[in-house]
């Protein structure tokens, strides 16, 4: 790995059998998990996990599929957020974190609002950036405003055209988001840029099906646990950027249906706002696990 998140150790930890995630582990304290997103590894981290490392033991894997972490072979219940909750309670057990705080960001983040309804009792606290659950996300994309996620239903579409047409032009895609949902490029510096691109372009076809799981399974289990009634036990944080009021729906509200103790904040900062605004994240963080206490 060219890159790291400075003064923090690596592991390859085993979380089930045949899945072992990259981590790394800095600072000492109450446990703090963060996720990346989409098309990230754990590096978009460096910044606010140093600084929530000064209080925590902060850990920062790469989800399963991505970066350095197993690729099992693809199916939707290999790559539901259901099971790859089960790798974050994995990874907790295995390091012995006990009750964590988890935050995630974009893929992560719903990886994160999955672990918080299946392991309530595992997750103390729950941060997700810049994202919706499945259920809602999938009923507020409706006509021409549905291009701003075209990725969605491309990568929904069955076995083969997604994974060719993204394999035979991996760089130019994932690039894409990597310049358009940043309002400020100097974020995401040249040498970064390129680990991003190297770790997805190794990465297409476990990617794709993380995404094809979102339209399949993760939607079945989502609309599962709302027709059941089931909500975030615990505190809860969410920050968006205002793209809520852009698609014509009220992002708050849709939160507060699933977290009845909210804190909603809209950030200034592009879609990688752990990297354009990681003091923000990283104070939000600390206020979240403050309030949790």
């Amino acid at each position: 790995m060219a890159l790291s998140i400075a003064g923090f150790e690596y592991r390859d930890v085993t979380v089930v059998p045949d899945i072992t995630l990259r981590v790394a582990i800095g600072g000492a304290g109450s446990p703090v998990v963060l996720l990346h997103g989409f098309p990230q590894t754990h590096l978009m981290w460096r910044h606010v996990a140093p600084l929530l490392a000064r209080h925590h033991t902060v850990v920062c894997p790469d989800l399963r599929g991505y970066g350095a972490s197993s690729k099992p072979p693809a199916s939707l219940n290999t790559y539901s957020k259901r099971t790859m909750a089960g790798d974050v309670t994995g990874l907790a057990d295995a390091l012995g974190l006990g009750e964590i705080t988890l935050v995630g960001h974009d893929r992560g983040a719903l990886v994160a609002f999955r672990a918080g309804l299946d392991h309530p009792d595992r997750i103390g606290r729950l941060m997700l950036l810049d994202v919706v659950p499945t259920v809602d996300t999938w009923s507020v994309l409706s006509g021409v405003s549905a291009a701003v996620a075209f990725h969605l239903f491309l990568m929904a579409q069955p076995v083969g055209l997604p994974e060719t047409l993204i394999g035979n032009s991996a760089d130019e895609f994932f690039g894409w988001f990597l310049d358009a949902w940043a309002r400020n490029p100097a974020a995401i510096p040249d040498d970064l840029r390129a680990e991003y691109l190297a770790a997805s372009r190794g990465a297409v076809a476990s990617i794709v099906a993380d995404y094809r799981a979102t339209a399949t399974i993760d939607l079945e289990h989502d609309q599962a646990s709302l027709d059941a009634g089931q909500q975030l036990r615990m505190p809860v944080a969410v920050v968006q950027q205002d793209w809520g009021a852009a698609l014509g729906y009220d992002a708050a509200g849709v939160w507060r249906r699933w977290a009845p103790d909210l804190e909603h904040h809209t950030t200034q900062a592009g879609h990688f706002m752990a990297e354009e605004a990681p003091d923000d994240i990283a104070t939000l963080i600390g206020s979240l696990i403050s309030r949790g206490s």
